[in-house]
């Protein structure tokens, strides 16, 4: 998609899956499974969204999935599946091979996010993007270094240490390219960031885990990994006006079926108006 300066394209790590009641909190399974069915493990399939934004002669890439780095049993706990597509062979497709990528922001450093960040080279692991700045809020390193005993299953430690020396630590909002600028959403963890890129309605919104699915457009629907809740519906009621009302594209990283979409406003709920493809 062209949208003002940049070329958007909407990449997918492949297929995983999480426990539906992790992922929809302390809304009861008859109500989320009208909407989303659960395999036979209570599992439901989720998307692992990235974005490869191209423009001022750079590749940017917008979270890295969840890699290839899983020994067999958690691949199988988490169902993943790379057969169809990996982030690598989305950006290999628009012909941008890792040495190529200029910039990677990463919203948070939980595993489905950063996995592609290293990749194995012999008994090694190396940054995946060699010539990448990366970028993440210094408090969200910090915490994935030292996690608590509530949230140590989300960090590992080997799919994102690696990259320290080629990191940019950030300490809130900041602008890190001329109209690419990232923003606190508290909620989630305590320093996730949300990515922005462009203005009003030629600006794409990367609301990272703040709305993971379509689904969670609905205040209360609050993921049980949220360490934040409050705060998370907080963010929910001031960004989300804000966004239908510029007309932007938000990007929701988990969703399978609607990667992204403009949102409106109807009798106080929000819904996806146009969605977001590679043809608008």
């Amino acid at each position: 998609m062209k949208l003002g300066k940049f070329e958007v394209h909407v990449l997918s790590d492949g297929p995983f899956t999480l426990d539906g009641g992790q992922v929809f909190g302390v809304v009861p399974k008859p109500l989320w499974e009208k909407r989303i069915a659960a395999d036979a493990r209570n599992r439901v399939h989720w998307g692992l969204t990235c974005l490869l934004v191209q423009g001022d002669g750079r590749n940017i890439v917008i979270e890295t999935g969840i890699g290839d780095k899983f020994d067999p049993k958690r691949a199988d706990i988490y169902g993943v599946d790379h057969a169809s597509t990996s982030l690598l062979s989305g950006l290999a497709d628009c012909g941008v091979r890792p040495e190529d990528v200029d910039v990677v922001i990463n919203t948070h450093l939980h595993f489905d996010h950063c996995g592609w960040n290293t990749r194995r080279e012999g008994e090694k692991l190396v940054p995946t993007f060699p010539r990448a700045r990366y970028f993440v809020q210094r408090g969200e390193w910090e915490h994935a270094m030292c996690p608590t005993e509530r949230d140590r299953a989300s960090y590992i430690e080997e799919f994102f240490a690696p990259t320290e020396r080629q990191t940019e630590f950030l300490n809130g909002d900041a602008e890190i390219l001329p109209d690419v600028s990232v923003e606190l959403l508290p909620g989630h963890t305590r320093h996730m960031q949300g990515v922005r890129i462009g203005h009003g309605r030629e600006a794409v919104y990367f609301i990272s885990d703040l709305v993971p699915t379509t689904l969670h457009l609905q205040p209360p629907w609050i993921m049980s990994f949220d360490l934040y809740p409050l705060e998370t519906l907080a963010n929910k009621k001031r960004l989300l006006p804000q966004l239908a009302a510029e007309g932007a594209w938000v990007v929701f990283p988990h969703d399978a079926s609607v990667p992204g979409a403009r949102l409106e406003e109807r009798n106080g709920a929000f819904h996806t108006a146009s969605l977001f493809t590679e043809r608008n």
